[in-house]
């Protein structure tokens, strides 16, 4: 897979923040003593940016849509233990609000990479098809 450079590349930009913001978020919460949800959304928060770093380094398209599906599953989860932080009142609502909101961010960037990889996985596969019955 071609490289762009870390800080021309918004997904491992914004998943790097995130996962810093998200050690934040931990800090607070171990500070107040929760230490078996913070960990969970320490686990899931920092996987969202190693796994697209994984993906970003794979060797084909289909070892990138693989690690970034991951990433996305991971978003999600992150998304569901900082709304129940909040709604069970561990996390202040304008931080939780605040990182449900990056994390809704991310969501969305990753699923629309995805969908592209996809369809280029598609585009591909049917491209080898048609060469085959040639």
């Amino acid at each position: 897979m071609k490289r762009q450079s870390d800080e021309n590349n918004p997904v491992l930009t914004k998943s790097y923040d995130f996962a810093l913001k998200i050690i934040e978020v931990y800090k607070i919460l171990s500070d107040n003593k929760e230490y078996v949800l913070s960990k969970q959304v320490l686990r899931s928060g920092t996987s969202i940016g190693a796994n697209v770093e994984e993906g970003i380094g794979g060797h084909t398209l289909r070892d990138f849509a693989a690690k970034f599906s991951i990433a996305y599953k991971e978003a999600r989860e992150s998304k569901y233990w900082l709304r129940l932080l909040r709604d069970s009142n561990y996390l202040k609502p304008e931080i939780a609000n605040t990182r449900i909101n990056d994390c809704e961010e991310l969501i969305r960037l990753i699923g629309a990479i995805l969908r592209t990889t996809k369809q280029k996985i598609a585009d591909e596969e049917k491209k080898k098809n048609t060469k085959n019955t040639e």
